[in-house]
Formats: C-alpha cells, sequence, structure tokens
C-alpha cells in the first residue's frame, strides 16, 4: 500500500545552503498497516522459524558454545556493513591476548560490538526499562574505543547528519535536525513500549528498525544499534530466550534491496514491502542459524567419537575439544586454565587433536602458540567472507 510520503521535508540552513530534512511521522502508520493476505502468510513462516531457533536453546547441547561463537559472526557482519575489514579470526585472536598482526581499528570495532550487546542484554534482563537511556548506554560501549570514539558515544547528536554525499546539500538523505530530536525518539520509545496496539512483536521490531535508521539520532553507529534493536525487542518480548536472531548476514546479501525499501517506506509510505522483506530475512535468518547450530553439533559428535577412539590418550584430549568447543581459536595456557589440565598435559592432548586434524596451530611458534578449530571455523565464516 503506497500511502504518499510518512513524514515531512523541512527547510533548514547548513552552512550558507539551505537543505531539505525529513523528519518521520510518529507510529504506527496512518492507515494501518495491512496484515492480511501475503503479509500474513509471512509472518506465520517467520514465527514458525523463529520457534525453531528458539528451541536450539532446549533441545541442542552446547547452546552456549554456538551463542558465544554466533553473537562474535553477528558483530563482525554488522561492522562490515560499515566497511571494516576484519575476521572472525582477528576478533578471536584479539579476545585471547590482543594479537599482534590484526587490524586494531577493525578488531576493536568489533569488540565494541560484542560488549554493547552483551550490555544490552544484561540490562533488560536486569529489568531496566527499553528506553532511550539504553539505547544511549548500547551506543557507548559501541563506540567506547577505537574508530569512532570522538562522535559522541552515548550521546544523541547536536549537530546535523547525513547519509550520502559529501555535504547535506547533495547528500541522499538528511534525517531530522537535531532540535527535533527529543520529539521523534520520545514517540519512538513510545511505540517500543505499547502493548495495547495489536501489532505482533515482530512487525513492531520492523517498524521501529525504519523509524530509528530515519531519525538516525547519532553520528556514527547508527546502523549497528539499529540493527541490535532487532534482536533486543525480540528477547525483550520472550520470543527468544537467547539473543540468537541476527539480520546483518542478509542484510548484507540484500544490501541495494534494503536501502531501496527504506527510502520507499519514506517516499511512498509502502510499509508492506518493507514488512515482507523483513520477515523474509527473518525466516531465513533462524532457519540458517537452526542449520548451523545443527552441523555444529553433528561436527562435535563426530569429532568426539574419532577421539574416544585413542585409547589412553582420549582422556586428556577430550577435555581439549571441549575447551575448543567454548573457544575455537585458543592459546595452550588458556586449554591448561580452564580444562584444569597441567601444561604438560594439556599440550599431549592437544596434539591428538592436531594429528586428526581436528586442530591446527596457527602462529608456527614454538612458544605461546595458538591453535584453532578449523571445522567449526568454516560454519561461522560462511558469508563473512570480505571483497
Amino acid at each position: 500500500m503506497k500511502r504518499g510520503v510518512t513524514g515531512r521535508f523541512e527547510k533548514t540552513t547548513y552552512g550558507d545552503e539551505t537543505v531539505s530534512v525529513f523528519v518521520p511521522h510518529d507510529l504506527p502508520p496512518e492507515p494501518p498497516v495491512d496484515l492480511g493476505g501475503g503479509i500474513q502468510v509471512d509472518l506465520e513462516r517467520a514465527h514458525v522459524a523463529l520457534g525453531r531457533l528458539d528451541s536450539i536453546s532446549t533441545l541442542l547441547p552446547g547452546t552456549n558454545h554456538f551463542l558465544y561463537a554466533y553473537v562474535r559472526k553477528e558483530a563482525l557482519l554488522s561492522s562490515q556493513i560499515e566497511g571494516t575489514q576484519s575476521s572472525l579470526s582477528d576478533l578471536l585472536l584479539y579476545e585471547i591476548e590482543q594479537a599482534p598482526g590484526v587490524p586494531l581499528d577493525d578488531v576493536l570495532e568489533v569488540s565494541n560490538y560484542v560488549a554493547a550487546m552483551q550490555h544490552g542484554l544484561a540490562r533488560l534482563r536486569g529489568g531496566f526499562p527499553f528506553c532511550n537511556r539504553l539505547i544511549c548506554e548500547i551506543h557507548q560501549h559501541l563506540l567506547a574505543k577505537g574508530r569512532g570514539n570522538e562522535k559522541q558515544p552515548g550521546e544523541f547528536r547536536r549537530s546535523q547528519n547525513w547519509i550520502g554525499g559529501t555535504r547535506p546539500g547533495n547528500a541522499r538523505f538528511v534525517p531530522p535536525p537535531a532540535d527535533l530530536l527529543p520529539d521523534c525518539l520520545g514517540a519512538l520509545e513510545i511505540f517500543l513500549n505499547r502493548t495495547d496496539d495489536g501489532l505482533p512483536t515482530l512487525v513492531r521490531a520492523a517498524l521501529a528498525h525504519v523509524q530509528f535508521e530515519t531519525i538516525h539520532p547519532f553520528l556514527d553507529g547508527n546502523g549497528r544499534v539499529g540493527r541490535l534493536l532487532i534482536t533486543f525487542l525480540l528477547c525483550h518480548a520472550g520470543i527468544l530466550r537467547e539473543p540468537l536472531l541476527y539480520l546483518s548476514l542478509y542484510f548484507k546479501q540484500h544490501r541495494d534491496d534494503y536501502y531501496r525499501l527504506l527510502d520507499q517506506v519514506r517516499r511512498e509510505g509502502d510499509w508492506e514491502a518493507w514488512l515482507a522483506f523483513f520477515l523474509d530475512g527473518v525466516a531465513r535468518t533462524a532457519n540458517g542459524a537452526v542449520d548451523s547450530a545443527r552441523r555444529l553439533h553433528a561436527l562435535f559428535d563426530a569429532d568426539h567419537k574419532r577421539l574416544q577412539q585413542q585409547g589412553r590418550r582420549a582422556g586428556s584430549a577430550l577435555r581439549v575439544h571441549e575447551a575448543l568447543k567454548r573457544r575455537p581459536v585458543i592459546t595452550l595456557h588458556e586449554v591448561a586454565k580452564s580444562t584444569q589440565l597441567t601444561f604438560p598435559t594439556a599440550s599431549h592432548g592437544m596434539q591428538v587433536l592436531a594429528d586428526l586434524g581436528i586442530a591446527r596451530e596457527v602462529t608456527g611458534k614454538r612458544r605461546n602458540r595458538v591453535f584453532t578449530y578449523g571445522a567449526y571455523l568454516d560454519v561461522l565464516d560462511e558469508g563473512t567472507e570480505t571483497p
């Protein structure tokens, strides 16, 4: 349904130019979104996929292993959309010892994303309201160190920003001016917490994501915060017990459609086209996560059985394998610490895994060696390749 423009254009001055900025109407849309027909089918399919995804936390052993790595994959993908060139291995190396040789600014950016995600979920689970203050706290963690830390972390912008182009005068899109942010964000906060309008949580998340990206309230990090809000909303509403749904890979793979549909909502009011795209992304992403989790479980089970056949060497090797499942990039010192094995015993156990091709040493050093669980990383790396 094409409702026409979903906001108003206002003239403002930036430097010596007159610029047209866009101020969105409050949510929900008028007339209301049409949840019948194809959208209802898409919504049901997305809910079924989310149900399967949520069941991972009870049906599959080792959910925490998967969650640890999957959260980091999402952090990487979301940062890649913003232009980082880091890899999953870079991030995991950085986390164990801030390993030299990795692109520090890029890794810091991804590491910040993990911290922001963990902080937001901890606050919500502790009973903190879903509010603009929480959004600012998430942003503060996101830009805490490294690139972007000079762009008012944790504070809504006090100056004009824009998307595309070199200045507002030639930008592709210019969000509301800073003096209108309190009204825009106050209305969004009310919408995020409404329970009386009959909107399914998935629809609320879809609408809120567009609204947040349209308001663009920070000088940097808006895309990453906007993508995090989707997962936070689903966890806050109890649809997911664990933060296992992330749409960054889908948005990355369909980047042109993503930006086109955001513009289409603003200029034509076609919320239904955006909803169809969003719900398709939810279903595909949830099903993909279920598939990845099951593949990893099958991998862990097969490798466990191989190790059990190693006779007297099996005991320490199995404990080392458990450590690698928790951290697929790890040092021998960390293996010894987490398994409570002596360093020589941990080293011997790791050698069993290396002999079987399960683990591989990646530094070439004689000391401070780092081992990776290659097949595990192969599953996680799917979709994270940079051009």
